[in-house]
């Protein structure tokens, strides 16, 4: 029997069911001036159903489509019988070189097989750690992220990476630091609560004695829901009170949390932090109204500051540079990299300070490179810097 496109494919469904197929290269495109270089195909699980998985090499990218075995196996007739000339299949057993030519004559060559480990059928899906877990979690449920069976919602997907995220982050901020008694965490400006839940969750599970955590929330309904949701999920030591950022007493602390409180409600986080003797001020500023409508430099950065988005962007920058000044003045060791925004700002900057030693001369200094930018940008006063004077 004459070897046929379809009984070629044939061999390779065969090895796909005996698990021996690794995987095929299909090139030497009949029109030259097609895109397409040449496509690679291997066996993936994908979401628990075996796939084949295609990858169209161009010249400057690759895109990659998932097909189900069947499709994917009639996928290779027709590429084989309109598209290309050559295929080369590899298996645990030997190596086929398959060609057409234009006349349709077929050859096959099969040598030793070069790849010698066992063709391991491979995930799509790669294993992801994760910290919160969806499954009987009753909080992702209750604020509507997951299904009552445990799977996260499809159009909640970005907020349960999002709460990931943020506790790796806060995994990396505190892995170094001891906590000799439950400590004690303020989240200002609590909103739904997704973070603080997650928050509470992760710590648990992480430190040796039990946090205490409290959400502050300007909006009343707001936290009598979350305080529901924490009774309904036994979280004892977790709480919710009605309150403005500016406005909260606190005592002493140990991490203060604000994630895009707007405008100065940043500053007033940051100074309460300073204030309660804080080991761990985090923050994610949102809007930087109160510089950007001071900033008037008389000089070269006019021309850049003349238009809106840069000068929002500059203003950005400069209130968060004084941001970290201020706290590294008043003995805190600071950090300022990406978080992730969120579906109600774009903003991605978070600002993490972690209580040490204050320097005497390196604060001189660091007032002195303050005065030194406000006079660059004509800028009159920063809001977080008029707050901590009553601290001195």
């Amino acid at each position: 029997m004459s070897l046929t496109i379809p009984s070629f494919i044939q061999q390779i469904q065969t090895g796909i069911s005996q698990q021996s197929f690794i995987k095929m290269v299909i090139g030497n495109k009949r029109n030259k001036a097609d895109e397409v270089k040449n496509i690679a195909i291997k066996l993936i699980a994908f979401k628990e159903e075996n796939k084949l998985s295609f990858v169209y090499r161009y010249p400057t990218n690759e895109i990659t489509k998932n097909y189900p075995v069947a499709e994917g196996l009639q996928l290779m007739i027709n590429l084989l019988e309109h598209d290309f000339f050559n295929a080369d299949v590899f298996t645990t057993n030997a190596d086929h070189y398959f060609s057409i030519n234009e006349k349709g004559v077929i050859k096959m060559v099969t040598k030793p097989a070069s790849l010698s480990s066992t063709a391991t059928l491979q995930s799509h899906d790669k294993p992801k750690h994760r910290n919160i877990l969806p499954c009987n979690n009753v909080y992702l449920h209750a604020l509507g992220i997951t299904t009552a069976a445990g799977d996260i919602k499809k159009d909640k997907q970005d907020k349960y990476r999002q709460i990931n995220h943020y506790i790796e982050i806060i995994d990396g901020i505190i892995k170094d630091l001891s906590f000799d008694h439950a400590p004690t965490i303020v989240d200002m400006g609590s909103g739904k609560g997704y973070l603080t839940f997650a928050l509470y969750d992760y710590l648990q599970n992480k430190l040796p004695a039990p946090a205490i955590v409290k959400g502050i929330e300007l909006r009343e309904g707001l936290v009598q829901q979350c305080n529901a949701i924490a009774t309904e999920a036994g979280f004892k030591q977790l709480r919710f009170e009605t309150g403005s950022i500016a406005h909260a007493v606190l005592g002493e602390i140990d991490m203060l949390i604000a994630l895009h409180a707007c405008d100065t409600a940043t500053d007033d986080a940051i100074y309460k932090g300073i204030q309660a003797n804080a080991k761990v001020i985090v923050c994610a500023p949102c809007c930087h109204k109160q510089i950007r409508r001071q900033m008037k430099p008389a000089n070269a950065l006019a021309s850049i500051t003349k238009h809106g988005i840069l000068l929002e962007r500059q203003a950005e920058i400069v209130t968060d540079s004084i941001r970290a000044m201020i706290l590294e003045m008043h003995g805190y060791k600071t950090k300022v990299f990406e978080f992730i925004s969120t579906e109600h700002t774009p903003k991605n900057v978070l600002i993490v300070g972690i209580k040490s030693e204050t320097d005497n001369k390196k604060t001189d200094q660091l007032q002195e490179n303050i005065n030194e930018l406000k006079a660059f940008f004509n800028i009159d006063e920063h809001y977080l810097e008029k707050l901590v004077t009553s601290l001195k």
